[in-house]
């Protein structure tokens, strides 16, 4: 496998976007989001998703060249029009004006509508966490998931995200998809040919599958079973309720070209650390955190990521196929 820099995947990206009707500040914003997710390891949110994020762009269900807009709500609260774009450029204006709220009000909030798939959610948590804040976001996706005792999909596989800055070291991020792994890997084995491991998807008639392309046109297996269905109905009122978005059952699909926008919502909330917790704060979580780390066999959630990093310094494999395909749809 090719192995390249991170600016020169970025720049690859880039070109495939611009060839597919997204403007250049745009282009730049999702490419560095898709590679930053192929480095850290979340591949399903990474390079596998630039070709149908630019058939949706080309064919107009996505506006690639639509601008963010906010518009306050209160004294603490944003509302985010992501215009039906790409998530990313709506997400970083949210990540903007909830920390800068935070810091008069300790606590602030900000709802995307009219947006899309974001990506590796716990990017966006650990932003906020690099400027102080303990953070979480919420966001719903098209339906995946069927309610616990159902047998259609009506929920999307929701993903949490949570981030707290720590002391002299990088963020604890935790990220998660609430059915038993996202989405995004099936997809992924899916481009890729492979089959998926049992336990993961239900096939349309409800039975367990191995075959990738019958759990896309199936059901995810939820996260906890019953809980984990409940969860996703918790993410699917606080994403898509407050902000006007919707609901995983009602959006368009993330990954055709066909049909409408999908207009999914986003809940970010961060609490600034220095207003909120004052200077105990991080050396109590310290504390917590080696008393987990006392323990044998344990380790913080997240920390992969940061080793990952480390390796892509010099470089990151990528399949030829993806970068053929990459490629291919720059050079028009």
């Amino acid at each position: 496998m090719p192995k390249l820099s991170r600016n020169d995947l970025e720049e690859r990206v880039g070109k495939a976007l611009l060839a597919s009707n997204v403007s250049p500040d745009n282009a730049a914003t999702v490419a560095r989001a898709l590679v930053a997710a192929e480095i850290d390891g979340q591949v399903g949110h990474g390079l596998s998703r630039v070709s149908s994020y630019c058939a949706q762009s080309a064919s107009g269900k996505v506006n690639g060249h639509a601008v963010p807009t906010a518009e306050a709500r209160g004294t603490a609260f944003t509302l985010i029009d992501a215009a039906n774009g790409f998530a990313f450029p709506a997400v970083e204006l949210a990540i903007d004006r909830v920390a800068l709220m935070a810091e008069t009000a300790g606590i602030a909030a900000a709802a995307v509508t009219r947006s899309h798939h974001c990506g590796q959610a716990g990017a966006h948590v650990e932003a906020l966490a690099e400027r102080g804040c303990v953070a979480m976001l919420f966001a719903n996706t098209p339906k995946a998931m069927a309610p616990w005792g159902g047998n259609a999909p009506l929920f999307g596989t929701n993903p949490i995200a949570f981030a707290t800055p720590q002391k002299d070291a990088a963020p604890l991020v935790i990220d998660l998809s609430l059915s038993k792994v996202a989405r995004g890997k099936v997809m992924a084995a899916s481009k890729r040919g492979e089959p998926i491991p049992e336990g993961w998807a239900l096939d349309a008639e409800g039975n367990t599958t191995t075959d990738p392309k019958a759990a896309l046109a199936g059901s995810m297996i939820p996260m906890g079973d019953a809980k984990g269905a409940a969860l996703a109905l918790m993410v699917e009122l606080l994403a898509a309720g407050l902000g006007g978005a919707k609901f995983g059952h009602e959006a368009a699909s993330f990954l055709s070209a066909e049909g409408d926008a999908p207009d999914t919502g986003q809940l970010l909330i961060a609490f600034d650390v220095s207003t909120v917790a004052g200077d105990d704060y991080l050396p109590r979580i310290g504390a917590l955190l080696s008393a987990m780390l006392d323990q044998d066999g344990t380790r913080l959630p997240g920390t992969k990521r940061l080793s990952l990093r480390e390796a892509a310094r010099d470089g990151i494999e990528i399949s030829d196929t993806v970068l053929a395909e990459i490629d291919a749809i720059a050079a028009g």
